[in-house]
């Protein structure tokens, strides 16, 4: 039998937790893939956290919706200073009037589009100028900002990738080197928000996926130079949460799929056909069906990173059955990974 030892960072399941270790009698006993020891246990604790959470402040980018807009209200409720970056609070976005009443010291909406550099450096200013004392810098940075699409490689634009990358890849890059300043300063964290498909592909979402590779390699680098100053960098790779972040709607997705269509090249249109299109959509409609609806285990080990004293590298909040296919998909060979999901 194959028997794979799970890694530490394991996360929690609606409702459960996959351990590294199953407890006995106050004992840690090391659990196998595929050994009848491997059973789900409670809720996952965090241990070790820094205090008083309330005197750190943390920018959370992508706050309009989704899970910008749940760790927004998260982290206030922890008692952090929030300040909450949202792409449409100039257009009075619903999900920035609810931030905003909230009526409190600790929440602070703010204009952010990440792939404006004046934008992202007059929110700079606005944080510096906040602090109690700026040379003691900022604690947190979540780089959460990032949009989404889907479409096989022939069927998508060039342009299509470079908006992709902007804001997901480029966004993150420029918000962290604006902020490094202020969070070397408070010995702070980084936390970007990267995806189960950062660290294995998908047919019909390569725009996506390699912008989250991207990022898994820029925390990477960034992680290692940031060691000797005190700065923590993690990376939060959560699976199928389409439907709590009501990222695609049927009618959104019949938009993106008539846009793509009309715009193909017509030897493309020619040799894949109409019905090898709309069975590629019909697929993308009914992931986009499915996922996880609680969003908590997103929020947590958002939180652990920012609190925890010695946080994790990764955080894999997803399902078992994600959970499963990142590690054969990531640890075994192509072969066999190809064997067992490509149709």
């Amino acid at each position: 039998m194959l028997a794979t030892r799970l890694p530490r960072p394991l996360s929690r399941l609606p409702g459960k937790t996959l351990s590294a270790c199953n407890r006995e009698n106050g004992a840690r006993r090391p659990l196998l893939l595929g050994s009848t020891s491997f059973i789900p246990t409670g809720r996952r604790t965090y241990a070790g956290a820094v205090e008083p959470v309330g005197s750190k402040a943390v920018l959370v980018t992508g706050c309009d919706s989704g899970f910008g807009f749940s760790l927004a209200k998260h982290l206030h409720s922890k008692g952090f200073l929030v300040f909450a970056g949202c792409l449409m609070k100039d257009k009075g976005h619903d999900g920035v009037k609810e931030l905003d009443s909230l009526n409190s010291d600790r929440l602070r909406t703010v204009q952010l589009n990440v792939c404006s550099s004046e934008e992202v450096e007059k929110v700079v200013e606005i944080v510096r100028s906040s602090l109690k004392d700026p040379e003691k810098g900022m604690w947190g940075l979540v780089n959460n900002a990032g949009i989404s699409t889907f479409g096989e490689v022939e069927f998508t634009s060039m342009e299509t990738y470079k908006e992709v990358a902007e804001v997901n890849l480029w966004g993150t890059v420029r918000m962290t080197k604006s902020f490094l300043p202020l969070i070397r300063r408070a010995k702070g964290r980084v936390v970007n928000i990267s995806s189960m498909l950062g660290r294995m592909a998908n047919p019909a979402r390569s725009p996506y996926c390699i912008t989250k590779f991207g990022v898994e390699a820029f925390s990477d680098c960034l992680r290692y130079e940031m060691h000797s100053l005190g700065v923590k960098v993690s990376v939060v790779e959560p699976g199928n949460f389409i439907v709590a972040t009501s990222l695609y709607s049927p009618e959104s997705i019949q938009a993106i799929a008539k846009k793509m269509w009309d715009e193909l090249p017509e030897v493309v249109r020619k040799d894949y056909g109409k019905k090898y299109f709309d069975e590629k959509i019909a697929k993308m409609e009914t992931y986009c069906s499915s996922g996880s609806t609680d969003t908590s285990p997103v929020m947590d080990a958002v939180t652990h990173a920012l609190t925890a004293t010695t946080p994790y590298t990764r955080y894999h909040p997803m399902d078992y059955y994600w959970w499963l296919r990142m590690q054969i998909m990531t640890h075994l060979p192509g072969a066999i990974s190809d064997m067992i999901y490509i149709r």
